[in-house]
């Protein structure tokens, strides 16, 4: 392996990142650097957040940089504001011994005059947010003439956050001799179509391999019913003494009824989703970042760019519909070569998805059993115990107090003092487990054999069947559009919040057919979504919804009706 010196990183930022604890180059460091500081086509970097790749780019980016010249020389485009001021303080901590050089974050949510204020004063670096950048171009404040270096970091999270024109046109304010760089955890054909428009020659560099997982995170999953997965939650969570997570929730509505029950139960947890002020966002992130939180339950929308180290889980509740949201989630643990751990809790019938996942990020997931509460139990009287070994005690100021406290226990024996030390941590937890059931999905799918000797007029194959089976106290609901109208999960969801009076539906496994969809809702609910679905319209479709009949051949019926 090769030293930064070894690389061409020039003294000022070899002694600044050693300040920070750098000492060998990361694989992404290793490759990028002298590429970007010598006369290298663009470069197109596939590597997973943690690896070190603001490193990567930010030191050549540093380096080429005149600071003589108080004019923007390199552009960072990030997809948020948080990965935008993340980026911008690891370049002045880079940069501290070069003080003239000058780095301004750039972003929505803040005051504009402000940072009109820093860019008349003179900047050699931009790192900012599209929308913010196109808004002060157009004001006349920001010139990208004279730029050199353009860096598009998380380029995946920007074309899934509709940001493609956006870049388009900001790449038509550079100059076309430019040095560009894109960087992306994963690699959809969007982003090799702007390599390919906007990038001459380009080199395509792979740290690890397309669309996998980080290498140091374990994928697991619990298998539980629909109505049990609040309590799979909890039960990972107790199970892990030390917890530091995020909780990836698909709808704003999920994730703050989960942290509020969270919180509710007594856990440090609080929920960031779209609905709330940039204030509130704030506050909830630095809760989080100073561990005051450790379960930070959260949209895929609301979590991007949120970059927090030593993360020890990412808890999937539920499976994302696509893989490159999940290796997105996963990636955020297990980084700069430490280990962690990507949870999904999934419906009995999601396999298949999860299966699918498997396939792209070429990982296995390991099936693991809910903990049972004498596991946790255990597991955290262990860690008490090692919490008690591992405490520093204070001879000098605690002694004083040591003979007024033997006194008043002095009848109690030791086994009577170990009690009662345990029972002051955990007698919620004792109460709350006490005769607690087991919460597994036991899996009993049927051999081969029960399978071709399946009565003739059952449906046509085991899955078939399966996706028309409710779950344990829930109902099927049949709702006649599927993929093929550009019907998903989210847009269910939603139909049921605006259509459904009361309280919100509690859905369960919801499964997505081209011409159809099939969903669980508990039976006491499932008339009233009926009625509140059918007749409504779906992008000008008329909705027909009834509960379903397992031995009904929903998919014939799709195909027939899609012919008319």
């Amino acid at each position: 392996m090769k030293t930064f010196e070894e690389l061409g990183v020039a003294e000022p930022l070899r002694r600044a990142i050693e300040d920070l604890g750098f000492e060998q180059p990361m694989p992404v460091q290793e490759r990028v650097i002298p590429r970007l500081l010598g006369d290298a086509k663009d470069i197109v970097a596939l590597a997973q957040t943690g690896t070190g790749k603001t490193a990567a780019f930010g030191l050549p980016v540093l380096q080429r940089i005149d600071p003589a010249e108080r004019r923007p020389q390199a552009l960072i485009l990030s997809p948020t504001r948080e990965l935008c001021l993340q980026i911008a303080s690891d370049l002045a901590d880079f940069s501290k011994f070069i003080p003239q050089v000058k780095v301004l974050p750039v972003y929505g949510g803040s005051s504009i005059e402000s940072q009109i204020r820093g860019l008349r004063e003179g900047v050699q670096i931009i790192v900012a947010t599209p929308g913010r950048l196109i808004d002060l171009i157009k004001r006349g404040v920001v010139k990208l003439e004279h730029v050199n270096t353009v860096v598009l970091d998380e380029a995946d999270e920007m074309l899934n956050m509709g940001f493609l024109d956006s870049i388009e046109e900001i790449l038509s304010y550079v100059p076309e001799d430019r040095k560009m760089l894109m960087f992306s955890a994963t690699m959809p054909s969007d982003i090799l179509k702007i390599a390919k428009r906007y990038m001459k020659d380009y080199e395509e560099i792979v740290v690890g391999t397309r669309n996998e997982g980080a290498q140091n995170v374990r994928h697991v999953y619990y298998m539980v019913h629909a109505k049990d997965k609040y309590l799979a939650l909890k039960r990972i969570a107790d199970n892990s003494p030390g917890i530091y997570a995020i909780i990836f929730c698909r709808t704003r509505r999920d994730t703050q009824e989960i942290a509020d029950k969270l919180i509710k139960d007594g856990y440090n947890a609080e929920a960031l989703h779209g609905d709330l002020s940039q204030q509130q966002r704030d506050i909830v992130m630095k809760k989080f970042r100073d561990r005051v939180v450790t379960l930070l339950v959260a949209t895929d929308v609301a979590a991007r760019g949120l970059d927090v180290d030593d993360l020890t889980h990412v808890i999937n509740y539920g499976l994302p519909e696509d893989a490159a949201v999940y290796t997105h989630r996963s990636g955020r643990t297990g980084r700069a070569g430490k280990s962690g751990v990507s949870v999904a809790i999934i419906h009995s019938r999601e396999k298949s998805k999860l299966r699918e996942i498997e396939r792209i990020i070429g990982k296995t997931f390991e099936r693991k059993d809910v903990p049972t509460p004498q596991h946790i139990i255990e597991k955290q009287l262990y860690n008490l115990a090692d919490r008690l070994e591992r405490v520093e005690v204070n001879d000098d100021e605690i002694m004083h107090y040591i003979p007024g406290i033997s006194r008043k226990l002095s009848w109690l024996s030791q086994e009577d003092l170990l009690k009662r030390v345990i029972s002051l941590e955990f007698n919620r937890l004792l109460d709350y487990y006490k005769d607690a059931p087991t919460i597994d999905f036991i899996d009993d799918k049927p051999s081969k054999k029960q399978r071709k000797e399946s009565k003739k007029g059952e449906p046509r194959s085991d899955a078939e069947k399966d996706r028309r089976t409710a779950e344990r106290g829930m109902e099927r609901i049949y709702v006649n559009v599927g993929k093929r109208d550009g019907f998903y999960a989210g847009n269910l969801i939603d139909m049921l919040n605006h259509l459904v009076r009361g309280k919100r539906v509690d859905v369960g496994r919801i499964d997505l057919l081209p011409g159809y969809t099939l969903f669980d809702v508990k039976k006491s609910e499932a008339r009233k979504v009926v009625g509140a679905l059918t007749g409504a319209e779906f992008v000008g479709k008329r909705i027909h919804s009834e509960i379903a009949v397992p031995d009904r051949d929903y998919a014939r019926i799709a195909t027939k009706k899609s012919k008319k």
